[in-house]
């Protein structure tokens, strides 16, 4: 097996540092709105929403129908493989704003700010002239007393926020905001795209919603909307016999099916066959929050069309990562598997883009960063990992990653996944999980073939048939982490599954 077709000059470029985008030198800023050369930018972020939560996805969860992402797409390019490089909240965050990978630009867990002096297509946007607005969920770092870096007007709060009456922080003010969050926010937004729109000049917009964040609150209106939906556990529940040994020990704590369901089961652990109806209400409830994002997604392009600047905007829709709902016994994220780390994009802006794209190769977070600085003719950033995805909407498929490297540190606040490092290329996914004193493969290794066995239920890492690809998958992770700067790779001590956790911890 060879997972980089590519040159190892090529390669290079590709994963490693790389600078994207166009220079500014000789482009006309625009009067009014955007252009065709410089393009209004409005980024729509979910927390934990995963990639089948789409009408168009092949397979919707619980047959979900999302009239409004749905059209995006129609009208845009669908990313069939968008993936993140750590799943986990502010990591991830972080890396969409600056391009970078966690060990990087420093965000490695969910109680750190994003630093004040770190690169970001917001700032980049900003100092080209753009008037940019933060509303939403902000989630790095748990307060909300500094101005969000890169930003003209910010409405963010403290840590997760509440589905009905959040406190923001409005532009330095805090003010209780009475109503749905998804609602209130999405309000919020339209109001500034509107006055916006007399400034006069290019605009940015990032609204980030909390929904589906757990513990799940649908509007009323989507209260029952899946109520005649029958939920089992997942199939791949039950497949853990080649699995790590972690993976079985979480199955009763707070993240894995047989716990407290982010609240919904009071006692737990809870093994009985009935037990499996209060994982359903979980699961439809997970489902009724991103209903009432669709129809925000709906208000948002309603307005832009209102103001004349529809077409004039790179719109943008994703998550800050993916959600387990029980496969393979787990809830929450965190690991590699396939429901934690692939998310929904969706780009719509026609200008560039033909109507109905779809984009199959693997793109990340860090792409996010380059791709728009990159389509709005902006200062590159520097030194950073992402690639721009702009070629491949152009048609330009001929080099792109052949494999990209993921990450996780082990969280003493949440002991039920340990360290994780692993490679994914279109075909395989190696895995493993090194413990922080440097001991090797304390907790097993997976190895999967992804266009075999793409629900990642028959660990192959034992198998002495595929001990050349787990040679030549380890090689290609240990260069990953060199190229992108990670090595030395300094990781926490795994302390090892814990059973009991506060709810307010849940995160």
């Amino acid at each position: 097996m060879n997972t980089n077709q590519a040159t190892r000059r090529d390669f290079l470029k590709m994963a490693g540092l790389t600078t994207t985008g166009l220079a500014l030198a000789g482009c006309q800023m625009p009067t009014a709105g955007g252009t065709a050369e410089r393009p209004n930018v409005v980024v729509i972020f979910t927390d934990d929403q995963r990639w089948d939560c789409l009408g168009v996805a092949s397979k919707p969860l619980l047959g979900m129908k999302t009239p409004h992402l749905d059209r995006l797409a129609k009208e845009g390019a669908l990313f069939e493989n968008m993936f993140v490089t750590t799943s986990l909240c502010s990591p991830s965050r972080a890396s969409f704003l600056s391009g970078l990978y966690a060990h990087s630009h420093g965000v490695m867990n969910n109680f750190t700010d994003y630093p004040v002096d770190l690169g970001s297509y917001p700032r980049r946007l900003q100092e080209a002239g753009y008037h940019t607005a933060y509303i939403g969920k902000w989630h790095m770092g748990e307060q909300d007393d500094a101005k969000r870096p890169g930003f003209d007007y910010w409405i963010t709060h403290k840590g997760q926020g509440q589905y009905y009456d959040t406190t923001f922080n409005v532009n330095g003010t805090r003010q209780v905001v009475k109503g749905y969050y998804t609602t209130a926010v999405t309000r919020m937004a339209a109001e500034w795209l509107r006055g916006i729109r007399k400034v006069g000049s290019p605009f940015l917009l990032i609204l980030g919603h909390k929904a589906p964040h757990g513990p799940f609150v649908p509007e009323e209106k989507y209260k029952h909307t899946y109520d005649d939906v029958q939920v089992p556990y997942p199939e791949t529940a039950f497949h853990l016999e080649t699995k790590p040994k972690w993976v079985t020990e979480r199955l009763d704590t707070w993240h894995g099916i047989y716990g407290p369901l982010y609240g919904f089961r009071k006692d737990f652990p809870d093994k009985r066959p009935e037990g499996v109806n209060i994982f359903g209400e979980f699961v439809r409830s997970y489902a009724g929050t991103i209903n009432s994002v669709d129809d925000s997604v709906g208000e948002i392009y309603k307005t832009l069309g209102q103001i004349g600047e529809l077409d004039n905007t790179l719109f943008i829709f994703t998550s800050d990562n993916s959600f387990l709902l029980g496969e393979h016994g787990m809830i929450d994220k965190r690991s590699m598997h396939e429901e934690s780390i692939r998310v929904p994009l969706i780009v719509r802006y026609p200008k560039l883009i033909k109507a109905s794209t779809l984009i199959r190769e693997q793109v990340l977070n860090i792409d996010m960063a380059p791709s728009i600085v990159d389509i709005c003719r902006a200062r590159p950033l520097d030194n950073i990992h992402g690639l721009s995805w702009k070629p491949l909407l152009e048609g330009n498929h001929s080099r792109w990653r052949k494999s990209w490297l993921y990450e996780y540190n082990y969280e003493k606040q949440f002991p039920y996944t340990p360290n994780v490092r692993g490679v994914r290329t279109d075909k395989w996914k190696y895995v493993h999980y090194p413990h922080g004193d440097g001991e090797p493969d304390r907790h097993m290794a997976e190895l999967y073939n992804l266009k075999d066995n793409p629900n990642e239920t028959i660990n192959l890492i034992n198998d002495p048939k595929y001990a050349s690809v787990a040679k030549e998958l380890k090689a290609e992770l240990a260069r990953l982490l060199k190229e992108t700067g990670a090595v030395p790779d300094r990781m926490p001590l795994d302390e090892g599954v814990k059973l009991e956790l506060p709810e307010e911890s849940i995160r």
